[in-house]
């Protein structure tokens, strides 16, 4: 009985080619469709903290209630459990108007409409109320309409001003001198101390009088069982109604949400608000990061590449730093940790601020530290791709440089640099794009949840490096454990997702465009 023949002796050589590219772009199209699946669910997630969702009237039943609810609410988003359509809900109610959330399905959801007299009232504490305005009273008029809602709000918001005028001008000016009366030991009956206590007394009093008129501005609301809620209207930052809204309206609004999430901070322990100091934060590190690992990779590559021998020595480097390639993040952050916290900051802290002990100054994770250690992080992609760039420079080119009379260094500097600055800039590339996704590190060395006060200020010496600061994988990472129990922290989570990936992209592409650039200027033959 004779043997089949095998399917590579059947098929010719070209067969056997577009056999395989065929195979290479049937996996290469799956992993393209993966990639943008994931990129269009986080897109469409993410886009749910923005988009203003209509406003339902709802009645359902719950297990710990006796009674079924009425309240206005928002649907969140839809999954499915046990094989059943179910939506997780941010409704008001009379016990709590603020925003619970709840899961609701087919069984216990007994009506729900449309809702267009309902309205979004977004505080500025991150919380929300879905019912429907009233009124607003001030000092002046008790009943006013909700047409001169806009100017209420105008009013008491140049009232906040003023009291902040106050205490930020008069009376810290007050307490300094006080400070100073106290250094120099001035009795409490010196007429220099009871002036300035006078003074206090006297804008102590003018805030009070403020802070009547500014809380007299509320705002009634009328939520869906016809109870009644009042809120300060200083408490109040945005107010929609998302039923009247056309499609058109709801992108502005969308929009303006974008807005407010990349200038705010966040809020109600980062499941609302904003990620501006997170975004910041990111961009501080990865530039730092950038400003340092870029010299030292390339002076390490130049070293390798120009001036070691093909010895032992060099052999067992090339082969650290490869591995070194390998090494998981967290040990990193381990290394930051020990060596640069503990063992520089803290012998810097025991030489110039031993006053400051036993608090830390240096010692302490910080946004330096944490650049720094994704700077040891990344410098094995630089030192690599450099090497590579290094010798794409062809070998004529160096040989005319000498035989024109230049020294190694001047060839190096002038000649081979040039011509290898698209491989650096890819080594560039490669670094920012891994150092803006880490988090495990970062947590060690200087990145928390929340981080109110930015690196940088107006006071001197502005940039504060020794500061921690927040990250938007940091960020992220919080965000997740509360996706399975708060709706809105997921999609904010999702939104923070997007934005680190725009993040990631923009950098990149200015990068590559910079690269692009350099290849035309050293490149044109």
């Amino acid at each position: 009985m004779s043997k089949l023949p095998s399917l590579s002796s059947v098929l010719n050589a070209g067969q056997r080619q577009s056999l395989f590219i065929g195979i290479c772009t049937f996996f290469t199209a799956i992993l393209l469709l993966a990639m943008v699946s994931i990129v269009l669910l986080i897109f469409a997630r993410g886009g749910g903290y923005f988009w203003p969702e209509d406003i339902q009237q709802l009645q359902f039943v719950r297990a710990s209630d006796d009674q079924p609810i009425t309240a206005y609410g928002q649907y969140q988003n839809q999954f499915e459990q046990g094989g059943e359509p179910v939506r997780w809900v941010v409704y008001s109610h009379a016990r709590n108007p603020y925003g619970n959330q709840t899961l609701l399905d087919d069984t216990n959801l007994l009506q729900a409409r449309l809702a267009p007299e309902a309205a979004r009232i977004s505080l500025r504490d991150g919380r929300a109320i879905l019912g429907e305005p009233l009124k607003v009273t001030a000092p002046s008029d008790p009943d006013v309409s909700l047409n001169r809602l806009a100017q209420r709000l105008t009013q008491v918001r140049q009232i906040e001003q003023s009291i902040a005028g106050i205490r930020d001008e008069q009376l810290a000016d007050i307490h300094q001198k006080l400070t100073e009366l106290d250094q120099r030991k001035v009795g409490k009956k010196a007429p220099a101390r009871l002036t300035l206590n006078q003074g206090f007394d006297r804008w102590h009093k003018r805030i009070l009088t403020l802070e009547k008129q500014r809380d007299a501005y509320q705002l009634f609301v009328r939520l869906a069982d016809q109870s009644i809620v009042s809120v300060a209207l200083i408490e109040v930052e945005h107010l929609v109604y998302p039923g009247q809204l056309s499609g058109w309206q709801k992108l502005g609004e969308a929009l303006y949400e974008v807005g407010g999430f990349l200038s705010e901070s966040p809020k109600q322990a980062n499941t609302a608000g904003g990620v501006f100091p997170a975004l910041f934060g990111t961009v501080l590190m990865v530039f730092l990061m950038t400003i340092i690992v870029t010299p030292f990779g390339v002076l390490a590559a130049i070293y390798l590449n120009e001036y070691a021998s093909n010895n032992g020595l060099i052999a067992v480097i090339r082969i650290a730093v490869s591995n070194m390639a390998g090494v998981p993040s967290i040990v990193y952050g381990v290394f930051g940790l020990g060596f640069f916290i503990y063992g520089v900051g803290g012998n810097i802290d025991a030489l110039f601020f031993e006053a400051n002990l036993p608090a830390p100054t240096l010692g302490t994770p910080g946004v330096f530290w944490a650049s720094l250690t994704m700077a040891i992080l990344t410098l094995p992609v630089v030192i690599v791709a450099t090497e590579e760039g290094l010798r794409n420079v062809p070998q004529g080119l160096k040989a005319g440089s000498y035989a024109l009379g230049a020294t190694k260094a001047e060839t190096v500097l002038y000649t081979i640099l040039p011509m290898a600055s698209p491989g650096i800039m890819t080594g560039v590339i490669l670094a920012i794009a891994r150092a803006a996704g880490e988090v495990a590190p970062l947590m060690l060395v200087g990145a928390v949840k929340f981080a109110p006060n930015l690196p940088i200020d107006a006071e001197f010496p502005y940039l504060h490096l020794e500061r921690q600061f927040m990250h938007l994988g940091v960020l992220i990472y919080d965000g997740a454990f509360h996706s399975q129990t708060d709706a809105k922290g997921a999609s904010m989570m999702f939104a923070a997702c997007l934005l680190l990936l725009v993040v990631v992209f923009v950098l990149n592409i200015l990068a590559v465009l910079l690269r692009t650039k350099l290849r035309k200027r050293y490149h044109k033959g």
